[in-house]
């Protein structure tokens, strides 16, 4: 049989559209293409936009309950008063992204990459930010209660005004991060976290697990800062204050 009479039977059987329609299929399965498409579709709530590139947009108030936002890189892109509920940012890139307002209750931003992003008065209760590299980010009275910082990096972090009440800094780096004004109730966990330079000044905690003594002798707090039962403010409290350089 001739390729032009193997030609006309497709055409008239229709087999070429079943083996279209079999590899629409295929890819489907695939996963690749069409989570490519994906990437031009708006933003809404459970949208698959896994590793797509998001940098520099204005997405300001959007709905991305329960998004599954994987390795996405909203680096400086503008995401205020959104809402992203349970929503999966596991290793997204978040490097100076505004997240001012944004609600991420539940959210999981393990190991997301979120140098100087702005989360102040973002709610992120119960949400996850284990292994998470945060540093010079803005909490600034942001509701973080419940939240895991378990091992992430957060020097120079924000957290003035910030509600702490049951959250997680478990073998979290917190060098000179800040805390004045922030409620820590709850037993807020400090085990084995890097205290130094953090400013504690006047902040309670007294009902604070996991501190020790040494601790809080790197740590800055004043005559103000209430400890948990045993530890003791050291003699070079108060200390003075650091120039907030722009490195």
């Amino acid at each position: 049989m001739s390729g032009f009479q193997r030609l006309n039977i497709v055409r008239k059987t229709g087999f070429g559209a079943g083996l279209a329609t079999l590899a629409m299929i295929a890819v489907s399965f695939s996963g690749g293409p069409l989570v490519a498409a994906s990437c031009r579709t708006d933003a809404m709530a459970g949208i698959d936009w896994r590793e797509c590139n998001k940098r520099l947009l204005m997405l300001g108030d959007s709905n991305l309950d329960s998004a599954m936002l994987y390795g996405t890189d909203f680096t400086y892109t503008d995401l205020r008063g959104s809402s992203l509920k349970g929503a999966n940012l596991e290793k997204a890139k978040l490097i100076r992204t505004a997240l001012g307002g944004a609600n991420l209750q539940g959210a999981n931003l393990t190991k997301v990459e979120a140098y100087r992003s702005d989360f102040s008065a973002a709610d992120a209760t119960n949400a996850k930010f284990i292994n998470a590299e945060m540093q010079r980010t803005k909490f600034e009275k942001a509701k973080l209660d419940g939240t895991d910082f378990t091992k992430a990096e957060l020097g120079r972090a924000d957290f003035e005004g910030a509600s702490l009440n049951g959250s997680k800094f478990s073998l979290t780096n917190l060098s000179r991060a800040r805390f004045g004004g922030a409620k820590l109730g709850g037993q807020v966990d400090f085990t084995s976290a890097f205290l130094l330079l953090t400013r504690i000044e006047g902040v309670d905690l007294s009902m604070a697990t996991g501190l020790d003594q040494k601790q809080i002798d790197i740590a800055c707090g004043d005559a103000k800062t209430k400890l948990p039962n045993g530890l003791t403010a050291p003699a070079s409290w108060p200390c003075p204050e650091e120039p907030d350089d722009d490195d």
